[in-house]
């Protein structure tokens, strides 16, 4: 079994080693749970393969340490020029210890154990202008936007012709965790701002991929994994943040990872897709699906042959060391 699971990594690490670099745009509520924190850390490892490159990081929680936590991860991978944005008015303003305590940690002289360039939130450059400009400078049907948080910043995006437009020109794929697809239930990610949400499902004018709540769910990133993959660091900041989210040991479900996977791998068979159709929201956060032959949307599905393999991936990309 060992060896089965060694050559399921091996075999995931070597995918998509000789395709383009694709650029991404990551726009996560980092600091509501450790997933974003992890989905993270997996761009790292996929750009360090040569089959990204962040173009930059916006953030939808709108606390002053979810884009300080986000630069320093940056900075920790060797990459802490990658730009971050950050939302105004945004619906989480609320602290998290995963941010905040990684971003308080100090060495023995006092010194930040973990560097960055931001001392605060309020430094980042709006959300909605750092994405435009990203956009601007990419060519023509290139870019893949990974949403693992609220939609609070493409929705807005999306206020004038010039910005719809540019969507439209700009972005290959928007690959995004949100909604249930198997029970009418209320998503987080779709719950805590559904006027935003409506908006994007409504307006936006390209590929959807939503990998929705039971996706991630079915696939628990190990405890066990946290504190053996990623020993090759003495400290890390994403095994600081997943042991101050909550009481160690536990599994978390892998829900922004699987994004991150699909928007970035999205044949590497990982995952099944529905057919094409429309994705709506309620006002109770809760998502439905109408197949339509030219529809532009679609949402993950899972069988069980796959999720062993996908899992494994998700957990060694995860846990990459540094390059």
């Amino acid at each position: 079994m060992k060896r089965f699971l060694a050559l399921m990594v091996a075999a995931c690490l070597a995918a998509g080693a000789w395709a383009q670099a694709v650029p991404v745009i990551f726009d996560t509520d980092m600091g509501n749970d450790v997933d974003d924190a992890l989905a993270l850390a997996m761009l790292h490892a996929l750009e360090s393969r040569g089959e990204c490159r962040l173009l930059g990081v916006t953030v939808t929680k709108d606390n002053p340490w979810a884009a300080v936590y986000v630069d320093l991860v940056n900075t920790f991978y060797g990459r802490g020029q990658i730009p971050v944005g950050m939302v105004k008015g945004g619906v989480t303003p609320e602290s998290s210890p995963m941010i905040q305590a990684p971003s308080e940690r100090r060495r023995p002289d006092g010194a930040l154990l973990y560097p960055r360039r931001l001392a605060s939130g309020a430094e980042a450059v709006d959300a909605v202008a750092l994405l435009r400009r990203l956009l601007t400078a990419e060519k023509d049907g290139s870019v893949v936007i990974v949403q693992v948080g609220f939609s609070t910043n493409l929705a807005r995006l999306l206020a004038t012709p010039a910005d719809m437009e540019l969507v439209k020109r700009k972005v290959k794929l928007l690959s995004v965790m949100a909604g249930n697809f198997v029970q009418p239930k209320p998503e987080f990610n779709v719950e805590k701002d559904t006027a935003s949400a409506r908006k994007l499902f409504d307006q936006w004018p390209g590929e959807i991929v939503a990998s929705g709540f039971e996706i991630g769910d079915a696939m628990k990133f190990p405890a066990a994994r946290i504190e053996k993959d990623f020993a090759w660091a003495a400290d890390h900041p994403v095994v600081d943040a997943y042991r101050a989210y909550m009481k160690m040991p536990y599994d978390r479900q892998t829900w922004d990872l699987t994004a991150v996977l699909y928007g970035v791998r999205p044949g590497g068979g990982y995952f099944g897709l529905s057919a094409p159709g429309r994705i709506t929201s309620d006002d109770a956060g809760r998502t439905s699906f109408r197949a339509e032959a030219a529809g532009k949307h679609r949402f993950l599905v899972l069988t069980e042959a796959q999720r062993a393999r996908t899992l494994e991936c998700m957990v060694g990309l995860a846990s990459q060391p540094v390059r």
